[in-house]
């Protein structure tokens, strides 16, 4: 009886485990399609660049450097401000915007190119504040750069609260595929039922 117990146990524990793994490698799976399924980048007026870690000191992760670089790209190859979006975590020292435009102003963009915009704490966020800076300057078509497995959503929220926008994405690193995709098809689910109960 024990042992029959036993073995019924454990085959339950193996197929909820099964289905976890089948329901992550679908939302991987979903994030990686939406991330190579998007249309080029558009023409714009503005950039919007989205926040990521800042470190403890004072410089750009990783992942905020590459955001930045791309952003860099897209303002070289044609000079449009910049909307450097992030406030300050509590395990950063400096608001990520202010951390953003210092680097993109050592890197060659104009200071008048360059608005740090400080008070958002998440994607939306960051989205509405910019698009209340474009009504402002009359700005009407953003290229947001993010990493390249968020571009999707980002776009998908600038649709939400009214921005005209296409995406720009910066590589992220290989090693942190599945975790990052993983992450974000999490924040898809959080989207979609957050959509659904506007």
């Amino acid at each position: 009886m024990i042992k029959r117990f036993g073995r019924k146990m454990a085959m339950i524990v193996l197929a909820l485990a099964l289905l976890f793994v089948l329901a992550a490698a679908a939302l991987i799976g979903f994030v990686y399609y939406m991330e190579t399924h998007l249309p080029p980048a558009g023409d714009s007026d503005v950039i919007i660049v989205l926040g990521a870690q800042v470190k403890e000191d004072g410089t750009p992760s990783v992942a905020l450097e590459r955001r930045l670089t791309a952003a860099l790209e897209a303002y070289q190859a044609k000079p449009q401000l910049i909307i450097a979006c992030g406030a300050q975590g509590a395990n950063e020292p400096r608001a990520e915007g202010d951390v953003m435009r210092d680097w993109l102003m050592a890197h060659g963009v104009a200071g008048e190119d360059v608005v740090a915009e400080t008070a958002s704490f998440n994607t939306r966020e960051n989205l509405e504040y910019a698009r209340a800076i474009m009504e402002h300057r009359g700005l009407e078509r953003a290229l947001v750069v993010t990493s390249d497995y968020h571009v999707p959503r980002a776009l998908a929220l600038c649709r939400q609260v009214g921005i005209e926008a296409t995406g720009k994405g910066s590589p992220s690193k290989p090693e942190y595929f599945i975790k990052n995709h993983f992450r974000e098809g999490l924040s898809w689910i959080k989207f979609c039922l957050e959509s659904i109960w506007e």
